[in-house]
């Protein structure tokens, strides 16, 4: 049988110009695949490994801006609380002051008020003792003329009565 491969079973000698071949084709199909596969596929591989890393830089600007944004809201929140405070504090003080003006127009209004209802009395009692005046002269003139039968005439007796009527009210008010 000699030195063929047959069925399994391994020839005595080994040829060199088979191996060589094999040799030299199997460093072929290498390089061809190097050249035609390896290729494609290291540069999908660096397609994927850039996609990937600019997906990851991508992700971590969105972070940082979401982070960002977030302080942003923070401190915009923080801003309307302090503005919110102040406006309550200035509601307050409008307030305080609105009520301090009020009552000091009800004061004023009570004391205009006074004035005028004292004002209203003087002149009101002014004019009640005028008209006690009129009374008592016409009053005193009856009865002076009944008495004196008729001897004055009416404007005398009333300008009697009114000055001695004037003598009792300057009487009264220096009491």
């Amino acid at each position: 049988m000699g030195t063929d491969f047959i069925l399994g079973a391994v020839a005595t000698s080994v040829k060199w110009g088979d191996m060589l071949f094999y040799l030299v084709l199997f460093i072929v199909l290498i390089a061809l695949l190097k050249h035609f596969a390896w290729g494609p596929v290291n540069e999908m591989m660096d397609k994927r490994a850039n996609k990937i890393a600019n997906d990851i830089d991508s992700a971590e600007d969105a972070r940082q801006k979401a982070e960002d944004l977030a302080e942003k809201r923070q401190s915009a929140l923080k801003e309307s609380h302090v503005e919110a405070s102040q406006i309550i504090e200035r509601a307050k003080k409008n307030g305080e002051q609105q009520k301090n003006i009020i009552v000091e127009n009800a004061h004023s209004e009570a004391q205009s008020f006074k004035e005028t209802a004292k004002q209203d009395i003087a002149r009101e009692r002014q004019d009640a003792l005028e008209g006690v005046k009129n009374d008592v002269a016409e009053l005193s003139l009856e009865i002076a003329s009944k008495v004196i039968s008729k001897n004055l005439q009416l404007d005398d007796q009333k300008a009697l009565i009114d000055s001695y009527i004037e003598g009792l009210g300057k009487q009264n008010e220096v009491k």
